[in-house]
């Protein structure tokens, strides 16, 4: 039968390297300017900058229940 043999398959050492790197990943990092900076900017500035445009359109169209020809802005 295939595949029913007793010895490993041969794994990809690159892939393993990856692996392993993935893997330990945390032991390894630093705080530099440029991680700081990119925490800073997926943390507080791009989650902000949504949060500003959410709460600024607020209100201001409504896509239910119009007609054609009708506008979707309310204010």
């Amino acid at each position: 039968m295939a595949g029913h043999n007793k010895s490993p398959l041969h794994q990809d050492p690159a892939i393993l390297k990856w692996y392993n790197m993935h893997q330990n990943r945390y032991k390894h990092f630093r705080w530099t300017k440029r991680t700081a900076w990119l925490t800073f900017v997926y943390v507080v500035a791009v989650p902000s900058v949504f949060g500003a445009m959410g709460y600024m359109t607020d209100g201001k169209w409504e896509m239910r229940g119009k007609r054609r020809g009708d506008t979707i802005s309310e204010y």
